[in-house]
Formats: C-alpha cells, sequence, structure tokens
C-alpha cells in the first residue's frame, strides 16, 4: 500500500527527469550550433584579418616603394633645382654682364652724341664766322661763295649733313677761300661805274688785296676801296687816279693777259683794297 502510494511520485520525478533531459539535449544542440556559428564567425573574422594583414603589408611595401620613389624623386629635384639655381646665377651673372655691356655703349653713344652735338656747334659757329668773313671780303663772286657757306650752315643747323661731310665741306670752303685769296684772276665783264655807265671792263684780282679795271679802249680806270662805317663794310670804285697809277694797272693787266713779261713792281698803298678808306 505504501508502494503504491509512492509510485505516483516516483512516475512524476521520472517524467521530470526526462523532461530535464530533454531540454539539455535541446540545449547543448542549440549551445553546439551557436559553436558552430561562432566557430564560421571566428573562422570568417580570422580571415578577414588575414586579408586585412595582406592588404596592410602590401600597403606597407606600397607605401615604402612610394616613401623610396619619392625620396629619389626628392633628390632628383633637388639635384634639378641645385642645376638650375646654377644655371640661373650664371644666366643672372650674364645678363648683368650684357646690361652693363649695354650701359657703357649708351654712355658711349651718348658720349660721341654729345661730341658730335658739340662739334656740330663748333663747324656751325665756323660758318657764320666764315660768312661774316666773306661778306667783308672784295664782291667777286661773292654771292656765290656766300650761298655756299650759308647752305653749308643750313645743313649742319638741319642736322641733313653728317659730321664728316660737314667737316668735309668746311674743309673745301676754307680751301676755296684761302686759294681766292692767293689767286691772281682775270675776267672780262660789265661793270656799272660811279655816275651809272655801263661799260665793258677787265677786272684784275689780286688775291683780296688788290681789285682794279679798265676799259676795252684803256681809257678809264679805277681801284675798289673798302670803307667802313658803323662797323658795316662797303667797297666802291675809285675813279680819280693819277697817272703813274693808270700806268701801274694797265701794265699789270697786260702781264695777266700775257701782253708783257712779268716784272717785280711796287704796288701802291693807295691802291690796295686793304689799304684803302676804313
Amino acid at each position: 500500500m505504501k508502494r503504491l502510494r509512492c509510485l505516483p511520485f516516483a512516475l512524476l520525478v521520472v517524467l521530470l527527469s526526462g523532461l530535464s533531459y530533454a531540454d539539455y539535449d535541446s540545449e547543448i544542440r542549440d549551445l553546439k550550433l551557436e559553436k558552430e556559428k561562432l566557430n564560421s564567425e571566428i573562422q570568417k573574422l580570422t580571415r578577414q584579418i588575414a586579408s586585412t594583414d595582406s592588404l596592410l603589408r602590401a600597403d606597407d611595401v606600397r607605401y615604402k616603394k612610394l616613401q623610396a620613389r619619392y625620396s629619389e624623386d626628392s633628390e632628383r629635384r633637388r639635384a634639378e633645382i641645385d642645376s638650375l639655381n646654377v644655371k640661373i646665377r650664371g644666366v643672372a651673372a650674364q645678363l648683368q654682364e650684357e646690361r652693363q655691356k649695354q650701359a657703357h655703349a649708351k654712355n658711349r653713344n651718348d658720349n660721341v652724341a654729345a661730341k658730335r652735338k658739340a662739334l656740330r656747334s663748333t663747324m656751325l659757329s665756323i660758318c657764320k664766322q666764315l660768312e661774316r668773313q666773306v661778306a667783308m671780303t672784295v664782291p667777286w663772286e661773292r654771292d656765290a661763295r656766300l650761298e655756299r657757306v650759308r647752305s653749308l650752315a643750313r645743313d649742319i643747323e638741319s642736322g641733313s649733313a653728317a659730321e664728316e661731310e660737314s667737316f668735309s665741306r668746311i674743309k673745301a670752303v676754307i680751301q676755296q677761300e684761302i686759294k681766292f685769296g692767293d689767286e691772281v684772276a682775270i675776267v672780262n665783264a660789265p661793270l656799272t661805274r660811279k655816275n651809272g655807265e655801263l661799260i665793258n671792263a677787265q677786272i684784275l684780282r689780286i688775291g683780296n688785296q688788290w681789285m682794279v679795271y679798265s676799259d676795252e679802249n684803256g681809257t678809264v680806270y679805277g681801284n675798289l676801296v673798302r670803307r667802313a662805317s658803323k662797323g658795316k663794310i662797303t667797297y666802291e670804285w675809285n675813279e680819280n687816279l693819277e697817272l703813274w697809277e693808270r700806268e701801274i694797272i694797265r701794265y699789270a693787266i697786260d702781264v695777266k693777259l700775257a701782253k708783257k713779261p712779268p716784272q717785280i713792281i711796287a704796288m701802291p698803298v693807295t691802291l690796295s683794297v686793304v689799304g684803302g678808306e676804313r
């Protein structure tokens, strides 16, 4: 009887034990599945870590390569920059030297221009002085001689004649004036006397010292006299001559025309242009 009372309790215990064992198995299966899942996750993570490590190593290798390349490029660029700096300094030195040469050339050109300007001014002054002197000499082709000097002065003043040309022309004009002062010349030309009469005359000039004339018949004679009044020089014919003065004029003209042999004669001061009235 007592055993029959305990039987339901024993069945309940067995039932509960079976249920407990069933729960443990289910939990164990769940834990195993969880373990497998975790192992799978671990393996996946391990692969990811390995892949990440590989990528990191590759990145590290790439970084080192890039760093080495950067270092090489930096060294090469630094060397190129140094070379360029050397070239720049060389070019700068050449440029400075060229600038100095240009400055020296400009100074030389300025000096030459200044000297040429001073030379033109001096030659122009010479022309003006020569023009005044020609204007005061005897009236023998004086207009043509004055125009030659004035034309040269105009060309010098306007700059149309270079300094070398101007110098040569001044030299030629001076030589012509020197020749004018040294030569003996005679021309047959119409001449207006003091009384207004126009005659055919033989005009003799000895340099710029003596200028006389005789008509073609040998009846009228005259010598050129210079007069100075208020700084102005004028010339006029003096026809009031002594007989011996006329004879000297006639003889000088005949010598120049090769009608008589030359000889030394004393030229009277009264017949000299320079010795005329002042």
